[in-house]
């Protein structure tokens, strides 16, 4: 398949499934996979446009990312409140990252721990929905306690499975500890931001100088894709959680993860 084809079904993949709790980089696993793509040729390419994700995340939200500057200015509690709950969530990722990164790398080709984990955090999405008790309402990521923030943080390191999902393990985490359904997905929404773009820094530092010129078009067209199809599904998503809950997109990983394991026992 053409280079520029591939990359734009790649970015379509990662605009769609980012801030879904479906997996991003599960679903971009197992497109490497089921279309015939070389895993090892796209991994870094997988990692490198997540970055069109974060700038979606901040043009949408860019009143509350200039709300915050400001008042960090003037010492505003909320605004300190706000930074400091993204920085202790995000802090965890970093630890393990840094110690456990290239036993990370080595799980990122298979497709089979994707489809488990897949199913998994179906059946996992499914309970929380059923037991979980979240309020309506809430204060917002700045009202989120500092230890409820802390446990966000450490449930987001789930996601280093392929498969997991950052924003479900996210999402769901926080409304486990009563966090409203709005506010648990700003949260991910905004704890994106630092893990993703440490996250393409890191992998960009560790792979950089192999890339060629190529490589880094690949990775233009790819992320402009990821960018455009991410600010639509962001705010389709925040709706539909928001009148139905998360059950369909646990029915939706359940089959995929079924199917996925069927056609690779087949091949």
């Amino acid at each position: 398949m053409d280079p520029i084809l591939t990359a734009i079904i790649l970015g379509i993949v990662e605009g769609l499934t980012e801030f879904l709790p479906v997996s991003s980089t599960g679903h971009l696993i197992l497109a490497t996979e089921l279309l015939g793509f070389d895993q090892e040729d796209w991994e870094v390419f997988n990692i490198a446009i997540q970055p069109a994700a974060i700038l979606a995340i901040v043009v949408l939200y860019w009143r509350t990312f200039w709300d915050v500057a400001k008042g960090l200015f003037g010492l505003e509690k909320g605004a300190l409140h706000f930074v400091r709950n993204l920085l202790v969530a995000f802090f965890p990722a970093v630890l393990l990252g840094l110690a456990f990164g290239d036993a990370i790398e080595m799980m990122l080709g298979n497709a089979v721990l994707v489809c488990w984990t897949l199913i998994i955090g179906g059946i996992a999405i499914l309970a929380i929905e059923r037991w979980a008790n979240p309020p309506a309402t809430g204060p917002g990521v700045a009202g989120v306690p500092l230890r409820t923030s802390v446990i966000i943080g450490l449930v987001q390191c789930l996601a280093m499975i392929p498969g997991v999902s950052r924003s479900g393990a996210t999402i769901l985490g926080a409304m486990a500890f009563g966090v409203d359904r709005k506010t648990a997905a700003e949260f991910s929404f905004f704890l994106a931001v630092p893990t993703l773009s440490g996250a393409t820094v890191y992998q960009l530092y560790k792979h950089g100088a192999s890339l060629t010129a190529d490589d880094y078009q690949l990775i233009g067209i790819g992320s402009a894709v990821g960018f455009v199809v991410a600010l639509v599904v962001v705010k389709l998503f925040v709706e539909i959680i928001t009148r139905v809950g998360f059950a369909p997109f646990a029915w939706y990983r359940i089959v995929v993860g079924v199917a996925g394991l069927i056609w690779l026992t087949m091949c």
